[in-house]
C-alpha cells in the first residue's frame, strides 16, 4: 500500500445508535452515530418503535381503503358486457320495428 493516501483505519470504531445501543466495528471513522440499529429496527424486533411524522403510512392506508371501496362499487367486466348486449338488442329491436312500418 502506498503511504499517506489511505485514511486511518480504526479496528474498534464505536457505533452509537439513537436507542442507546453501542457496539464496535472496523471503520475509517472513530465514532459513528446512527438512527437505527438491529436492536431497534422493526424488521428485526417485530415492533413498530419509530414515529411516522410525515404520516406516510396513514396516507398509504387511506389510499388502499379508498381503492377497496371503489372496487366494491364497481361492476365487473361481465356485467358491463351483459348491459352492452341488452342495449344492442334493444337498439336492434327498435330498428326492426322502424323498418317493418
Amino acid at each position: 500500500m502506498k503511504k499517506e493516501i489511505h485514511p486511518k483505519y480504526y479496528p474498534k470504531a464505536k457505533v452509537i445508535c439513537a436507542c442507546g445501543n453501542t457496539f464496535e466495528v472496523g471503520s475509517t471513522m472513530e465514532e459513528i452515530r446512527v438512527e437505527i440499529c438491529s436492536e431497534c429496527h422493526p424488521f428485526y424486533t417485530g415492533k413498530q418503535k419509530l414515529l411516522d411524522t410525515a404520516r406516510r403510512v396513514e396516507k398509504f392506508q387511506s389510499r388502499v381503503e379508498k381503492t377497496k371501496e371503489a372496487a366494491a362499487t364497481r361492476k365487473g367486466k361481465k356485467a358491463k358486457q351483459a348491459k352492452a348486449a341488452t342495449r344492442k338488442k334493444a337498439a336492434k329491436k327498435i330498428k326492426e320495428d322502424k323498418d317493418s312500418k
